[in-house]
C-alpha cells in the first residue's frame, strides 16, 4: 500500500491500531512520505509536468525544439556502494546514480528532462533511504532534470542487512541534427574536462587495495582529507559545462563519457576507426586519490 502523504500514512496506522488488529500491518512508506518527513525537496524541471501520480511532458512546442528526438540512459553505481555500507555514509551515492545516467544523455547531445530510480533492499531503513533519496534529488537539481518518481522494493533474504542496490533511468531530448557523435575529422582537438575523483568505476581495484593493505577507512587520511570521503566523492555531472560549450559554439562533434573502459575503450566509441587519438598524459594534473591508487596498486 502506498500513501500520498505522511499524514495519510500515520492516519491509516492509527486506524488499524484502534481496530485492535492482531497482526501488525506491514506498511511501507512511499518516497513522498520519506521526502516529506526528512524535508527533502524533490527536483523539478519547468519542461516536465509533475503531480503525484500524474507525470508527463509539456507540449513539444513549449519545449522549444523544432525536430526533437528522445534519448535515454540507464545505469547503476556498482561496487562503490560497498564503501557506503562499510562507512554508513549514504548521502552521495544518489548523486553518482544520477550522474552515470545524465552524463550518458549528454554524450548523445541531449538535454536531461526527467529521472527515475529503483531502490532495492532487504528491509527498508527510513534514515538510510532518506540519505540516498536526498542525494538523488541533489543530483537531479545539478543536472537540471526532474525527479518524477521511482520504485522502492523490499526483498527479504536477498540482500544483507543494511545493504541495497540502485538503478537509475533518465530520458532527455535533442534536436535531430545535433545528435552526437557527429563525424570527427583529422586535426580536431580533444578537450578533457576534469573529474571530481574516481567517479563510479574502478572500485574493484580500490576494494582490493583496501583489503590487501588492511586499511582502516575510518582512520586513514590523505593530506587534510579523510580517505573515505575522497573515495565517496560523487561523480561529476557535466550538464553545465556541456551546455555552456554548446551555447557558445556549434563545433562540438562528440562527447566521450569516460567510464569503466577508460580512455582506451570509450574514445573509440565516438571516433572513426580511420583515426587515432593523441593524448598528452604528461599534462594530466596529479591528484591525491589517483596518486594513492597508483602507489598502492604498484602501477608506478
Amino acid at each position: 500500500m502506498k500513501f500520498k502523504s505522511s499524514k495519510q500514512f500515520f492516519w491509516r496506522l492509527n486506524q488499524l491500531k484502534n481496530k485492535g488488529a492482531k497482526v501488525k500491518p506491514k506498511l511501507q512508506p512511499s518516497r513522498e512520505h520519506i521526502a516529506e518527513e526528512n524535508r527533502i525537496q524533490l527536483a523539478v524541471n519547468r519542461r516536465v509536468f509533475w503531480e503525484l501520480g500524474k507525470e508527463g511532458f509539456s507540449k513539444w512546442s513549449k519545449l522549444g525544439y523544432k525536430d526533437p528526438l528522445l534519448v535515454s540512459a540507464t545505469d547503476g553505481v556498482g561496487t562503490k556502494l560497498k564503501l557506503a555500507f562499510d562507512s554508513n555514509m549514504h548521502d552521495t551515492v544518489g548523486i553518482d546514480l544520477v550522474a552515470m545516467c545524465v552524463n550518458d544523455i549528454l554524450a548523445q547531445g541531449g538535454e536531461p528532462l526527467f529521472f527515475l530510480d529503483y531502490f532495492a533492499t532487504s528491509k527498508l531503513d527510513i534514515t538510510q533511504a532518506a540519505d540516498v533519496l536526498r542525494g538523488i534529488a541533489k543530483g537531479c537539481k545539478i543536472a537540471g532534470c526532474a525527479l518524477v518518481g521511482g520504485e522502492t522494493a523490499e526483498l527479504p533474504g536477498f540482500y544483507k542487512k543494511n545493504h541495497y542496490d540502485l538503478a537509475g533511468f533518465c530520458v532527455g531530448a535533442v534536436e535531430r541534427d545535433r545528435l552526437l557523435p557527429l563525424p570527427v575529422k583529422d586535426g580536431d582537438v580533444i578537450v578533457g574536462l576534469p573529474s571530481s575523483g574516481i567517479h563510479s568505476n574502478g572500485y574493484s581495484l580500490v576494494h582490493k587495495i583496501i583489503s590487501n593493505n588492511n586499511i582502516d577507512l575510518k582512520k586513514e587520511s590523505l593530506g587534510d582529507n579523510k580517505l573515505i570521503r575522497l573515495l565517496l566523492e560523487p561523480t561529476r555531472i557535466y550538464t553545465r559545462e556541456v551546455q555552456t560549450i554548446t551555447k557558445r559554439t556549434n563545433t562540438l562533434k562528440a562527447v566521450a563519457h569516460i567510464t569503466g573502459g577508460g580512455l582506451t575503450e570509450n574514445l573509440p566509441r565516438v571516433i572513426s576507426d580511420k583515426f587515432s587519438s593523441e593524448i598528452l598524459l604528461s599534462e594530466y594534473p596529479a591528484t591525491p586519490i589517483y596518486s594513492w591508487i597508483k602507489h598502492n596498486s604498484q602501477l608506478e
